[in-house]
């Protein structure tokens, strides 16, 4: 999506966008939909902190020359741990990385790093295993830098094809604790008109962190998410319409959603 439009003609004109990305990760969406014409309301449903013991990415971070490929599952793991492995050593000259999503690479770039493998379209775990680069990886060690537990599909899959891999924990998501009355309140004033949730798991902590009347509201509100993955799971929890899907996670392809959609 490119261009700026006047927000009194944008094609989100008072447009209602609940953004629910965790806080530091919000204000550049929220400013965009703002330039569309729309309204932003943030309401983090992920904290991202430390881990709460900080020695074993100490430990991979000395080890780090034994590895063959580092995979970062996140623009967060890569937030997280870079600033504190820089701190104690370069990045390995032979070392390759690999991202799941583009956020993940534009988040490196900012360290002065580049990731050597990450998808061109689809940006999830399947994606990234279908690159020619990792149908052989008999005998490599490869590490994965991600938050406090996930999915092991990927570290699976690697296994199953040959390599040695290990997990590190490079921070905590956990879902904050915080009063939804105003929220509830919003969106029964109609300042509400789509929802967007990046992950399953954000999803689910905006129900557990809603009253039923609140629950009602959302399942009445048409949902817009990243992965085809979340489709079976917004069933689940009754949403009343299809969910919207962007082609990612990124900020382009959240708006490029919302726009056609609103059109």
């Amino acid at each position: 999506m490119t261009g700026t439009p006047d927000p009194e003609t944008g094609p989100l004109r008072d447009c209602g966008v609940l953004v629910t990305r965790p806080a530091h990760q919000a204000s550049g969406l929220c400013r965009r939909i703002a330039q569309l014409g729309g309204h932003a309301t943030p309401f983090p449903v992920l904290e991202i902190t430390a881990p709460q013991d900080l020695r074993p990415l100490d430990a991979c971070i000395a080890q780090l020359d034994d590895f063959d490929l580092a995979i970062f599952i996140s623009a967060n793991a890569v937030e997280r741990a870079l600033p504190r492995l820089l701190e104690q050593r370069d990045w390995p000259a032979g070392l390759n990385i690999a991202v799941i999503g583009r956020r993940s690479a534009e988040a490196l770039e900012t360290f002065g790093l580049h990731a050597d493998l990450c998808p061109t379209s689809r940006f999830n775990s399947e994606a990234l295993l279908e690159l020619e680069a990792l149908q052989d990886v008999s005998g490599w060690r490869v590490v994965i830098f991600r938050g406090n537990g996930g999915r092991e599909f990927l570290a699976d899959t690697l296994r199953q094809r040959g390599a040695q891999v290990e997990y590190v924990e490079a921070y905590r998501r956990s879902r904050p604790q915080a009063d939804s009355a105003a929220l509830v309140q919003a969106w029964r004033e109609g300042r509400i008109d789509v929802v967007q949730v990046n992950s399953v798991e954000s999803l689910e902590n905006l129900f557990a962190m809603l009253d039923d009347a609140g629950r009602a509201l959302l399942r009445q509100t048409p949902l817009l998410v990243v992965s085809e993955r979340m489709l079976p799971v917004a069933e689940r929890l009754g949403f009343v319409m299809p969910p919207i899907l962007a082609a990612n996670a990124t900020d382009d392809a959240v708006l490029d959603a919302l726009i056609a959609w609103r059109r």
